[in-house]
């Protein structure tokens, strides 16, 4: 201790680890424990590196002296304690002039703190405390320095980076885009220049197909060659781009009569040098001439033209036709009858062979495809009718007979789908030319309505069986009434149900069968009843009042006794737009009449609940219309129209 004066050092004094109790052992024996003791404590203080720490020195560093001489077992980094007990351990370094006073080496940890505080250095495996990272936040912030200045105040990072939904809302701070200037037109010279490139580029991408086209050749093929060819044809388009070949004047004389007469013997034997010059301009597509003069050189015209699609052997057809390259032109004829055709090409087909007037067969062949005139033009039917009609007829009776049922939905889509696209045709195309419509795939009123009344007939006779509890063939009645809703729509539709539903009214034989006849098969006729009260409610159906009236006391007793086992069992039944139908279809009727009708309603609503359709907006509407006008406003009279002028004028002009 004197040795060091000048440094102020803390020792721990370890107390003994509790003795067993024993007998005390004789008076002499003590002072040897005691000095056992302390002779463990001072090897102790020996092997023990000292920790110093001074305003000017390096923080919590130990002595190199005692570094050295202390035992391997002993270099373990010191307990860190909280920041709250460092004051305890801090002890600044003193000038050499003073002379502090030691502390004692027996004191108490009552009578020290800093000894207390000071034992978790010196023990020998001291364990680490829990805020270890709080002192060493605080030792690296210089909390530990006297001169050094409060830290600041902390940051929250709880995270310690943006997420990438930062980064994409904010992506306007992390890479500000610059503002892109307006486009301004170039100068003249700039704007030139830059046409021009895009012309060459152009011109390049041309040359470079036609280098394909011409390398796709056939070794034994000559087009192109420049030491056999006699002509040199230039290819001009409309938008300036041009392209030079080689080729030879008997292949185009032989193949193409425009060629044959241009190029005649005449006209050889007045050029006077080699290769003759022949220049071909406003050319629709070089690329496609070029094309149609590689087919004059090839042997197997139909095999090569297998490789183009039908948009290319189009435009080679257009070509061929118009330097009579015959053929080119029934080859590509022959191919567009065989290959497979997209809808969106079936149009062009037929407009591009309707504009070339081409006098072979084989156009017609090809328009046999697309137009059903073209194709019973050579047949001739014993009846000299229909055609169309009779095909929509026979598909419709098929459906209707169809036992598939999965198959029977699909087609009866199918079908309609075919029907409302003919029907919007043919509306388009104009009120003339019936007979054109009908061969054109559409359907007369009075064939949908045959098929009509041959349903109605069957399910008159399977409803008349089941009511007399013959209920063999009863899932004929759901069906053959399935088969009256499909037509019923497609009557709607054309705006030609105004007949159904007074026939459908007519029948109350079939109404007064409906209560004998189990609901399970019976509740689809009333679903055609609903149809009914939805196209008359929305205007669709437009008949007369007595009509109306007779519609409502055939079939609503039926069909509110039937509204129950539709909600349940029909999938995909929208009971309101059938509650809405009924109520306006009730609504259009005489006020006394909708009274009988909606307090009739009312009893039946209040005892059936959800299995009678709820109309209620419609009564609101008939009582507003009975009571609340009558009552709430005055009466006015109707104004009285008086045409004095007009009178005086006459007596004046008598």
């Amino acid at each position: 201790m004197a040795a060091s004066s000048h440094r102020l050092k803390t020792h721990t004094q370890q107390q003994p680890p509790p003795q067993p109790q024993t007998q005390p052992r004789p008076q002499q024996q003590q002072p040897n424990r005691r000095s056992n003791t302390n002779a463990k404590r001072r090897k102790r203080r020996e092997t023990l590196a000292p920790h110093v720490v001074s305003s000017d020195g390096p923080w919590c560093c130990a002595t190199s002296s005692s570094v050295a001489a202390s035992p391997p077992h002993a270099r373990r980094a010191p307990a860190v304690i909280p920041q709250d007990q460092a004051e305890a351990v801090l002890i600044a370094e003193a000038p050499p002039s003073a002379s502090p006073s030691p502390l004692p080496m027996d004191a108490s940890p009552a009578a020290s703190p800093a000894a207390s505080v000071a034992a978790a250095f010196s023990s020998p495996y001291p364990p680490y405390p829990s805020s270890y990272s709080k002192f060493n936040s605080a030792l690296n912030a210089g909390l530990l320095n006297p001169m050094s200045p409060p830290p600041p105040p902390p940051l929250d990072k709880t995270r310690s980076s943006p997420t990438l939904f930062d980064m994409m809302a904010n992506e306007q701070d992390y890479h500000p885009r610059p503002a892109v200037p307006p486009q301004l037109p170039l100068p003249g010279r700039a704007g030139a220049a830059i046409a021009a490139a895009s012309a060459q580029d152009l011109q390049f991408l041309l040359q470079e197909r036609v280098a394909e086209i011409i390398g796709s050749c056939s070794p034994e093929n000559q087009l192109n060659d420049a030491e056999a060819g006699d002509v040199r044809l230039t290819l001009s388009s409309k938008d300036g781009l041009t392209v030079s070949l080689n080729v030879h004047r008997n292949i185009l004389v032989a193949h193409s009569r425009f060629f044959a007469a241009k190029l005649s013997d005449r006209w050889s034997k007045q050029q006077r040098s080699l290769p003759h010059i022949v220049e071909i301009s406003d050319c629709d597509d070089v690329e496609v001439y070029v094309e149609t003069l590689r087919l004059m050189y090839c042997k197997d015209l139909r095999r090569r033209l297998m490789r183009e699609d039908v948009s290319k052997v189009l435009g080679i057809l257009k070509v061929s036709a118009s330097i009579a390259f015959d053929a080119g032109v029934l080859s590509c004829l022959e191919y567009l009858e065989a290959a497979p055709w997209a809808e969106d090409e079936e149009e062009k087909v037929a407009s591009l062979l309707s504009q070339l007037h081409l006098d072979s067969s084989g156009a017609e062949e090809v328009l046999k495809r697309v137009s059903l005139e073209m194709a019973t033009c050579d047949a001739e039917e014993p009846n000299g009718g229909n055609g169309g009609e009779e095909i929509l007829v026979r598909l419709i009776q098929v459906v209707l007979e169809g036992k598939d049922e999965k198959a029977r939905r699909e087609m009866k889509g199918l079908v309609s789908k075919m029907l409302r696209e003919n029907n919007t045709a043919s509306q388009c195309g104009g009120m003339g030319g019936g007979g054109g419509a009908n061969r054109g795939g559409d359907l007369s009123k009075e064939s949908l309505y045959s098929a009509c009344d041959g349903c109605l007939r069957s399910l008159r006779h399977h409803f008349t069986l089941a009511a007399t509890s013959d209920l063999t063939e009863a899932a004929q009645i759901a069906r053959q009434a399935d088969n009256l809703h499909w037509i019923l729509d497609i009557l709607i539709d054309r705006q030609i149900a105004d007949d159904f539903l007074r026939t459908w009214a007519c029948q109350a034989e079939l109404s007064e069968m409906h209560r004998r006849v189990p609901a399970i098969h019976r509740y689809e006729v009333s679903r055609v009843t609903a149809r009914l009260f939805v196209a008359v409610g929305k205007g669709q159906i437009l008949v007369s009042k007595e009509a109306r009236c007779l519609l409502l006391r055939t079939w609503l007793e039926p069909f509110y006794e039937d509204f129950g086992w539709m909600r349940r069992a029909c999938k995909g039944l929208d009971r309101h737009l059938i509650e809405d139908g009924l109520a306006n279809t009730i609504l259009t009727l005489p006020l006394a009449t909708q009274q009988e009708i909606l307090l009739a309603w009312f009893d039946r609503f209040l005892n059936a609940g959800d299995d009678c359709p709820n109309i209620q907006r419609g009564f609101e509407v008939w009582w507003r219309r009975a009571f609340w006008r009558r009552n709430g406003e005055p009466d006015q009279q109707p104004p009285v129209l008086r045409i004095t002028a007009a009178a005086a004028a006459c007596e004046n002009s008598c």
